[in-house]
């Protein structure tokens, strides 16, 4: 299924990708990722889209955004239209489709998960619905002896005879273990590759999986794009935000993707439980993410015991402070200076209004910084249970404040898959904030 691209998609195709299409060479002035999520919040503060940069009278809006980006690498890098046309010709004459955070098709588990640092174009083959299937991840080394591959194999078996989908990086060694376990099994597979997807996708022995909706191929690089140990580090992200658990079966102690992607999720991320096999012959690598907090994987026999180890909860994780937990202003005396934590304020009863007062003032103060960090944490389509992880509270408490925030005018309520978004009257009210040159969905604005 190759859609035609939206106008979103092409504007951020033309600021981020190479458009790799055989000879032509990678700008210098591409955007990076760090640079187009600037970028991508700027236009959101503007109450503009990627899409506006294509309009006939976008000049205002690259002066606008000239602090942010150069306004003369923007019409460059805007100017690479007929590439653009080439590449994207390539990509349909071998069902290759593509996705912008902007678009309503991008899978909902990476922008849920990762909001803003979700790639900004993912690329693909296959069935996309797939990617919000969930299900079990293995990952591990390209270096392995026959027992694990065997072993790997089996998983991937496992995860077909329990209806669920296995997710991996399609790597030499383990990862093609577990897929081709799943596959040669009647399995569902989502495979995020790190290079080479136009050349993998073509492969005769992946064909009849893709058309038949057995197998998606996805990856946050060109199509053409060869192996690059950075890409490969940066994708392993997605493999958890596309999965339910995880397991590792091998790893490196402190070097290799496989490690790296480990330590990330069990230290950073913290979106699925990790598991390490538990099978005779393990490694100093695997003992050592136990001991960062890795399960013991129960080495299911059936497809019970291998649902029930995938439903297991992952840890509880309170984000820091600049992630989205509340935080709150430091404690001052009677005179407006700031105290040390602990220290008791030398003030008259005077200095303080009645309790009520008080009660009140507290809980406006409260509020006004809930309202704050949740239009922060909604950057598109989200679920209850999310913003309420994402501030650190239980869901109760987020309800009754999103309830108040729809009541505002601040959030506006999906009543079809009860999921919240910035309302569009909110996106717009910002001081300078540029007329649309057409009505737009929230969801998705200026991603």
């Amino acid at each position: 299924m190759t859609d035609a691209l939206s106008p979103n998609t092409k504007a951020i195709l033309l600021l981020t990708a190479p458009l790799i299409t055989g000879r032509s060479k990678k700008s210098s002035d591409l955007l990076t990722p760090g640079e187009y999520k600037k970028l991508a919040k700027h236009l959101l503060e503007l109450g503009a889209k990627p899409a506006d940069f294509l309009a006939p009278a976008a000049d205002q809006l690259l002066g606008d955004c000239h602090r942010v980006i150069d306004k003369a690498r923007l019409e460059r890098l805007l100017a690479r239209g007929f590439l653009l046309s080439q590449a994207v010709e390539r990509w349909h004459a071998r069902a290759i489709w593509v996705v912008s955070r902007a678009d309503g098709t991008y899978p909902q588990r990476l922008k849920a998960r990762l909001r803003e640092n979700a790639p900004a174009v993912l690329y693909g083959c296959g069935d996309r619905k797939l990617l919000e299937s969930g299900g079990l991840a293995v990952v591990g080394s390209r270096n392995v002896d026959d027992a694990l591959i065997e072993y790997t194999q089996e998983i991937g078996r496992l995860a077909a005879s329990a209806g669920r989908t296995l997710v991996s990086g399609g790597a030499r060694g383990i990862d093609q273990a577990a897929m081709r376990g799943a596959l040669e099994t009647g399995g569902r597979v989502t495979g995020v590759l790190a290079d080479s997807l136009e050349k993998t996708a073509m492969q005769r022995e992946h064909r009849n999986m893709l058309l038949e909706d057995q197998l998606v191929l996805v990856s946050p690089y060109d199509p053409s794009a060869g192996f690059n140990v950075g890409h490969a580090m940066q994708r392993n992200k997605l493999i958890y935000a596309l999965a339910d658990a995880a397991l590792v079966v091998s790893a490196d102690r402190g070097k290799g993707g496989t490690w790296a992607g480990a330590i990330e999720q069990l230290e950073t991320l913290h979106l699925v439980p990790v598991f390490v096999r538990t099978t005779a012959g393990s490694s100093a690598g695997l003992d050592a993410l136990a001991e960062k907090g890795a399960l013991a994987w129960p080495e299911p026999v059936d497809a019970d015991g291998l649902a029930a180890a995938i439903a297991t909860p992952a840890p509880e994780h309170r984000p820091p402070a600049d992630q989205g937990q509340l935080s709150f202003p430091p404690p001052r005396d009677g005179a407006g200076e700031v105290r040390e934590a602990g220290t008791p304020a030398s003030v008259s009863p005077a200095s303080f209004p009645p309790a009520d007062q008080r009660e009140l003032l507290a809980a406006d103060e409260l509020f006004s910084t809930v309202r704050s960090l949740v239009v922060r944490l909604v950057r598109g389509p989200t679920k209850a249970a999310e913003i309420a992880r994402g501030l650190g509270v239980t869901g109760p408490q987020a309800q009754k404040w999103l309830k108040r925030l729809v009541e505002e005018g601040v959030l506006e309520k999906n009543k079809k898959d009860a999921r919240y978004s910035i309302s569009q009257a909110r996106l717009f009210e910002s001081e300078g904030a540029r007329e649309p040159a057409a009505k737009t969905k929230p969801a998705g604005t200026g991603e």
